[in-house]
């Protein structure tokens, strides 16, 4: 068969298929802790299911307008204005199936062929990927450990050309949990301004945030920036509804109704059952937030302190539900005469001697690091981080 060339570029999520492998263990009987999961492991709230059932009991269940019900679109407002002090309009909103779709949907209406789009590293992995298929170019910028792993106004500005037509900011971010202060959010929007460049700002993690730290969006700063940047947020994390697939966008009305056009001929409506469930999720969920977060930042804690414990290195996140664990020191070594070479090869022989799974840094851009995610319960966390250890002791 002739695959094009597209098609061949594109990378599989590694974050995806450390998942299924791990889930195809445990259904062999093996013993697994998954620290791969890049997902809440808490139920919908029963309020949430309530409003779907209602949905589906009285009707509600024939097409919607391709950008969404308005009275989703409202209630995004609302979220908008509440959280953050920001004034969208319906028609400023697109909801999509799920926020990578709603990040599509953006690249599709603003990319060309052969514009550049600057990527922050470590980086989520489907960014690059989704520029590769609208035939844009991926430019990364690799950020600092030591700075947390947030970018500088400088490195941006060095890594922009006549070519360059967007950033993708991620704050919270995965998988390195980093936080932009406002301060610097500020230092970024100005270079972004002068240089007229557009911002898919994603802040899909914007309500799980730890040490006293305070989401802030880059769009908040002054319309010129606002007028710049497309947020992109969704159900999904903080509500637990990862499975219902409903993620938006708030962004200049003209290139909304682009993306709505782009939309209709792709997927058409958002699932309009999981439209009203989100809905009413955006009304309420503050004491289920507040419990999940208790929880994560609990979990968090432990693995950090674990970690410094066994002299593991890492970088602090204050936000999402991950820690980069650096494996840098651990190349060369080896395990059975098998030699740990990449953060592939460690996260592999890890879940194979050890029964950890995590996911290897270089689907993120840094091939010195791996994910872990406290996505999961505190006994597998503990169970796991003790996995961890044991393997690079394990190590010659």
């Amino acid at each position: 068969m002739e695959i094009s060339t597209r098609g061949k570029n594109v990378t599989p999520s590694s974050t995806l298929a450390m998942n299924a492998i791990a889930n195809q263990l445990k259904a062999e009987g093996k013993k697994v802790v998954n620290f791969g999961v890049g997902e809440p492991d808490f139920d919908t709230p029963l309020y949430i299911k309530e409003a779907a059932i209602h949905a589906m009991l009285t009707g509600l269940t024939k097409y919607t307008p391709v950008s969404g019900l308005l009275e989703l679109r409202q209630a995004i407002c609302s979220r908008f204005k509440n959280d953050y002090n920001l004034e969208y309009k319906p028609d400023e909103i697109l909801v999509s199936n799920g926020a990578k779709h709603a990040i599509f949907n953006v690249l599709q209406a603003l990319i060309d062929t052969g514009d550049e789009v600057i990527i922050p590293s470590p980086y989520w992995v489907s960014y690059p990927e989704m520029v590769k298929l609208c035939d844009g170019v991926p430019v990364i910028i690799n950020a600092d450990p030591k700075n947390d792993f947030k970018i500088t106004p400088s490195e941006l500005e060095k890594s922009i050309t006549e070519k360059t037509k967007l950033f993708i900011l991620n704050s919270p971010g995965n998988p390195t949990g980093t936080v932009y202060t406002l301060d610097e959010l500020k230092g970024l929007s100005d270079i972004l301004v002068k240089h007229k460049i557009y911002v898919i700002s994603d802040e899909i993690y914007d309500k799980l945030i730890y040490d006293g730290e305070k989401h802030h969006s880059i769009a908040s700063i002054n319309d010129e920036i606002k007028n710049l940047t497309f947020i992109i947020n969704g159900v999904s994390k903080t509500y637990a509804m990862t499975g219902w697939r409903i993620g938006y966008v708030a962004g200049n009305k003209e290139a909304i109704k682009i993306m709505t056009d782009i939309q209709s001929h792709a997927t058409s409506n958002a699932n309009s059952i999981a439209q009203y469930a989100a809905m009413i999720a955006l009304q309420g969920g503050e004491k289920e937030l507040s419990n999940m977060v208790a929880e994560f930042d609990k979990r968090r804690k432990y693995m950090i302190e674990k970690m410094e414990e066994y002299g593991i290195n890492y970088v602090r996140p204050k936000g999402a539900f991950y820690v980069m664990m650096n494996i840098a020191s651990y190349k060369g070594k080896s395990i059975n005469g098998e030699l740990i070479d990449s953060s592939d090869k460690f996260a592999e022989l890890l879940l194979k001697y050890n029964g950890a799974a995590t996911v290897a840094g270089s689907g993120f851009g840094n091939d010195n690091y791996i994910r872990l995610s406290y996505a999961t319960s505190l006994e597998d966390i503990k169970l796991g981080l003790e996995n961890i250890n044991n393997f690079i002791n394990s190590l010659r």
